[in-house]
């Protein structure tokens, strides 16, 4: 099951790439943002509830896609570009086993626990 996961998880990632290909930023904006929704780490100064709080924020595919969808039908290609950003760096975590966060620890996830194999 989880070679399963991670093919879905690749073709998201592949989607993520697609939809960025549609929008008038030059390619390299990609790898420089691919990495910025990891700023919701710096919850977990606060502690582990903050810290799943902001992280899961910035890396669930919902609030990616609402972005990438109010981008598209009200508010313009950044809004569009924040979506894309979140739901291809989203994918990505998710193939390397970084899943949405418990507020327990930094390493409960809804994929398992990280490192745990």
């Amino acid at each position: 099951m989880k070679t399963t996961l991670r093919i879905e998880e690749i073709a998201q990632f592949a989607l993520g790439v697609l939809l960025f290909s549609w929008l008038d930023y030059a390619w390299y904006w990609f790898p420089l943002l691919l990495l910025l929704p990891d700023i919701g780490m710096l919850g977990y100064v606060f502690g582990p509830k903050t810290g799943a709080l902001t992280y899961n924020l910035l890396h669930h595919k919902a609030v990616a896609i609402a972005f990438i969808l109010l981008g598209m039908m009200l508010l313009g290609d950044f809004y569009t570009l924040v979506g894309v950003i979140m739901f291809a760096h989203a994918s990505m975590d998710r193939v390397f086993g970084y899943g949405l966060k418990y507020q327990d620890s930094f390493k409960h996830t809804h994929l398992g626990t990280i490192g745990k194999k």
